[in-house]
Order: C-alpha cells, then structure tokens, then sequence
C-alpha cells in the first residue's frame, strides 16, 4: 500500500476539519471546532487501481502568515488549500497561503476547494475572483462538508495527481 501525506490550509473557520470528518467518516457536525496544531487523519481508497493510504493533516487555520506551522508541510505529497466561498478574504489568504507553501514542499499536486457551495446565496467569491487563478493553471472545487457535494471527488482528484507525479 502506498502511503501519501496530505495537508489542508487555509484561514480560520473555511470548514477545513468539517471536510475531513466528511471523508473520512462520512459525518457533519454543526458545531465549531477549533484546530489546535495539527489533526491528522487516515483514509485507505484506491485510485486507478492502486491501493493508497492518505496521512490527512488538518492544519490549524490562520490569517497571519508567520504563524502557520511550516514544518508540517515538510513531507507532504500535496495539499488542499481551502477557501470559504461566503468571505472574500478567504481566497486572498490562500493565495497568499500557497506561495509560501511552495518554498516549503515545491510543486507538489494541489487544488484550490471553495468550501460552503451549500450557502451559495451568500457567496462573496465570485467566478471573476476564480478565473485568474485557473488561467494560471490552479484547478479549483467547489465542495460542501454539510452535503458531501464535491468532497469525495476533490480527495480522489488530488490522490490521482500525485500517484500521477511518482
């Protein structure tokens, strides 16, 4: 079994640790909890035919920069940065995020995840706000941890793109 680790990013509150406890446990829980550090996960799937253990690091969320953990990345096969598709401000953290995290772990496979696509009536992210970074390459979901919409997709995407790097 081929074992990858994997970390997701991004600002407080975007549903980081909701998106996991909907992969791997197939749950939603309304209340908020607060990620303190680092949470780490498993999850066993098969992507194209190749049985993969995903080591899922939820790091805790942060809008100043210089307090990310950065050592947590060291090792990681790709990431998921996270995005709250209801604040702006979200996006610009991740994409602040994600030049940092290249120092860090190089190019290694990621995906953008504009998180909360259930409350799409209070969107502050607009496709404009997107097409600049898939223009550049960035490939973009749109998930909710409440319904599952897109979460089970993005994990296989990401696994099947960094099986697609060995």
């Amino acid at each position: 079994m081929i074992q990858k680790k994997i970390c997701l990013i991004g600002s407080f509150a975007v549903g980081k640790t909701s998106l996991v406890s909907r992969y791997v446990r197939s749950i939603f829980s309304e209340k908020y909890h607060t990620t303190i550090g680092v949470k780490v996960d498993k999850k066993e799937l098969t992507v194209g035919g190749k049985d993969l253990m995903l080591m899922i690091w939820d790091l805790a969320g942060d809008d100043r920069f210089g307090s990310l953990k950065l050592s947590y990345l060291r090792g990681a096969a790709g990431y998921l940065l996270v995005a709250d598709g209801t604040r702006r401000s979200t996006l610009a953290t991740a994409v602040a995020l994600r030049e940092r995290i290249v120092e860090i772990v190089g190019g290694v496979p990621f995906l953008l995840l504009v998180n909360k696509a259930d409350l799409q009536a209070d969107w502050e992210i607009a496709e404009s706000d997107l097409k600049p970074l898939v223009d550049t390459g960035w490939r973009v979901l749109r998930t909710s941890a409440l319904s599952g919409d897109g979460v089970e997709s993005a994990f296989q995407l990401l696994s099947a793109a960094m099986l697609a790097q060995q």
